[in-house]
């Protein structure tokens, strides 16, 4: 279990990103946190992992003080992060990547299984660098294949939907479908995407710097969604635009 008290971060001479947010995340539950754009959502998710520090406040994972540990120190705990912009590593197979994930050598069916969750073909990409020769799409989707391998006691992804294509997108919601109904662990999704929203347990909105709403899916949901005239088109042909408590509305594929 992870719980946030009184969380906050202020630029100096700047207001609250996140601003004193009291938030507890369950373990074995997929809780998506949207909101508008800059209402703190990527600020908060790096909080937790570690990759920047608060101002004030606590944050604590099955009862342990963490706010000081460094993202190193945190994944060793269990927490692990999927950045919005993956990192690429000169030099390192996507099988060495893997297998770092999962802690151990793993087995040709098992690497298999990790790739082929996110679409990929094992003999085409086990034995490829992680370097500028994949796209951004393709990065995305060997990031999450890493975060499936570790299994982490809490993972956190932080908008995994963004620069992949449509397919890949579809997909992505069949990943986070079956990770939701096969790992114990709590699961943590930065989104805009109705689609992703739409499989959560839990929404968290946040709007400047603060929560301006929280509940379940059934709960939440049909109050976030809404028809506009000025929506954009998006490549179905289809658009809904989410209405946030506090913020502008945003469109979904």
């Amino acid at each position: 279990m992870l719980e946030l008290k009184e969380l906050t971060l202020q630029i100096e001479g700047s207001r609250e990103i996140v601003d004193h947010i009291n938030l507890t995340l369950q373990d074995g539950k997929f809780t998506a946190i949207t909101g508008p754009n800059g209402g703190g959502k990527s600020t908060l998710a790096k909080l937790i992992a570690g990759v920047d520090r608060p101002t004030s406040g606590q944050i604590l994972f099955n009862g342990e003080d963490i706010t000081g540990l460094s993202i190193t120190e945190r994944a060793r705990k269990g927490i692990g992060f999927a950045f919005q912009q993956p990192v690429r590593f000169k030099g390192l197979t996507v099988r060495d990547l893997l297998e770092l994930a999962a802690g151990e050598p793993a087995s040709e069916t098992q690497l298999m299984e990790y790739l082929c969750a996110v679409g990929l073909c094992a003999k085409d990409y086990l034995s490829r660098e992680i370097n500028a020769s994949l796209s951004g799409g393709e990065m995305k989707r060997i990031e999450i294949a890493t975060a499936i391998a570790r299994k982490a006691a809490f993972t956190i992804f932080d908008e995994p939907e963004a620069g992949i294509d449509l397919w890949s997108f579809s997909s992505l919601i069949d990943v986070f479908s079956n990770f939701r109904q096969e790992w114990a662990g709590g699961l943590v999704v930065i989104s805009h995407q109705e689609r992703i929203l739409n499989i959560a347990d839990e929404i968290v909105v946040l709007s400047g710097g603060r929560i301006s709403a929280q509940g379940s899916r059934e709960e939440l949901l049909p109050g976030l969604l809404g028809q506009s005239e000025d929506c954009r088109t998006c490549m179905n042909g289809e658009a809904h635009r989410v209405s946030y408590p506090g913020g502008k509305g945003r469109s979904f594929i």
